[in-house]
Order: structure tokens, then sequence, then C-alpha cells
């Protein structure tokens, strides 16, 4: 699945390319079998643009959501995944390797050190390359099905790339494979792609406000897709011990 910011906060990434046979291979049967089964709707495939660099910014609320927007993107997809779905051994490892590669994932490693501003950069090659390159403004899925605040690396990779920014919206992707559940279930699926966001007048990337306002309007729109009910703060634990909670209040740091 799509790398989250907890993810890339302590990985490091392996070196991209693009997606080749296994991906349209994979993508095709995938696709088939899906889109019969579950015959999701899909809105907005036109507002993709079909070359360039493009990033699909998109809410999150299941594992599922990384095999349904490969599939019902009209271009190929990339996006971070974590790296023990590449290095297994045996049978299982094969299996693993081959399906995320068919699904067009490029493998992050876990580490130490600069790993968010690595695998950020890891995007910018994706996307230098003119490739699209999903990602989930949001750092994880939601388990409430709220909407969360968006972290700000993805106005960094939009304003430093000039990529255009197309807002996905997943509407029921959490009834098909709830968080805990081993199997899938019939359940109907929306896929909304939004009209594509020109975010260069907010300013640099370089500029923290820049990035924030950008990652504002990113969220304003996938909310206006989905409706969701929105949490009004960032999808991750809450500081532990009242110093922390003090530290979280007086200095808020900026998410990436």
């Amino acid at each position: 699945m799509p790398a989250t910011d907890d993810d890339v906060a302590e990985g490091t990434v392996a070196s991209t390319k693009s997606p080749g046979l296994v991906y349209l291979v994979g993508r095709g049967l995938i696709g088939v079998v899906a889109k019969t089964v579950f015959r999701p709707t899909i809105t907005g495939r036109e507002n993709v643009p079909k070359t360039g660099p493009v990033i699909l910014a998109s809410n999150h609320l299941s594992f599922i959501d990384s095999i349904v927007i490969p599939i019902s993107a009209p271009r190929r997809v990339q996006f971070l995944a974590k790296s023990h779905y590449f290095t297994g051994t045996g049978f299982k490892g094969w299996v693993s390797r081959t399906f995320f590669t068919s699904i067009g994932a490029v493998s992050v490693e876990r580490g130490v050190g600069q790993a968010a501003q690595a695998a950020l950069d890891q995007g910018k090659q994706i996307l230098e390359g003119g490739n699209a390159f999903a990602l989930y403004p949001e750092g994880t899925r939601s388990i409430d099905g709220r909407l969360y605040r968006g972290r700000t690396g993805i106005a960094w990779l939009a304003l430093t790339t000039g990529a255009t920014v197309v807002p996905v919206g997943l509407i029921g992707t959490q009834e098909i494979l709830p968080i805990g559940a081993k199997l899938p279930r019939v359940r109907k699926v929306t896929v909304k792609f939004g009209e594509p966001l020109d975010l260069a007048h907010y300013g640099a990337a370089s500029s923290g406000k820049a990035r924030r306002q950008a990652t504002d309007e990113i969220m304003a729109a996938i909310h206006a897709l989905t409706g969701q009910e929105l949490a009004g703060q960032y999808n991750e634990a809450p500081p532990s011990g009242t110093l922390h909670k003090i530290a979280d209040k007086v200095f808020p740091k900026e998410r990436l």
C-alpha cells in the first residue's frame, strides 16, 4: 500500500523505475476481477492529465484503497510501499513481491535519520520522470471514517516539481476490507477524481505558510468529493505524558 507518513518518518527508499510488464498484466487482471465483482462507480477520470507529472491525493479508509486507485486511474500510477512486501522469501515472498509490483508500488526501506525527506525525494524522482504518483495526505488510514488534516509533504512535492494535483475521493472501501478483516466483502465502492488543482500561486515550497495553505486546499477538495466528517486534527496517536502534551500545544510541529 502507499507508504504513510508514519512509514516514511523512519524509512529510506530504493531506486524507482517506471512500471513495466508485470504492472500492465497485473493491473489488467486485477482490474477485470475487481470491476466484475465489485462494480465500482468511477467518475472524473477525464480530470487526470494523460501525460506529465501528476499527484493523486486521496483520502484513506482501507488497505484496499491501494488497489482501487491503480485500477481506477486512466494511467499508470506509482506509490511507495513498505519494503517487507518485497523482501519475503519462497513462494509467499514471490506472490507478495509480484502483487505489489503489479499495482505500481516502489519499495521503502525502514531506517532512521532523514527518512521522511528521503521518501519525499523518492516521490519527487517519480514525478520528475513524468509519472503519476499516489499519496495519502492524512498519513495513515482513518479508523473512524473521519477526514483528518493533511500533512504538508504533499504540498512540498507539488510546489517543488510543479506537478498537477488531482484530488481523489474514495467512498465505501472500508466496507470491503475493514481494519482487521482477512477476507474482502462485496460492497459498493465509489471513486471520484476531482478537478485538477494548480497550487503554484501559494508560493515556493520553502515557505511553511505556502505548504500549509496548499495542503489545506487539497484536503478541502478531497472533502468536497467524499463529504466525510472533518476530524480537525492529525491522524496520529496523541502525545503521551503531561510535558509532551504541553510541548505539542506550545510548539506545534509541521507534519510532513
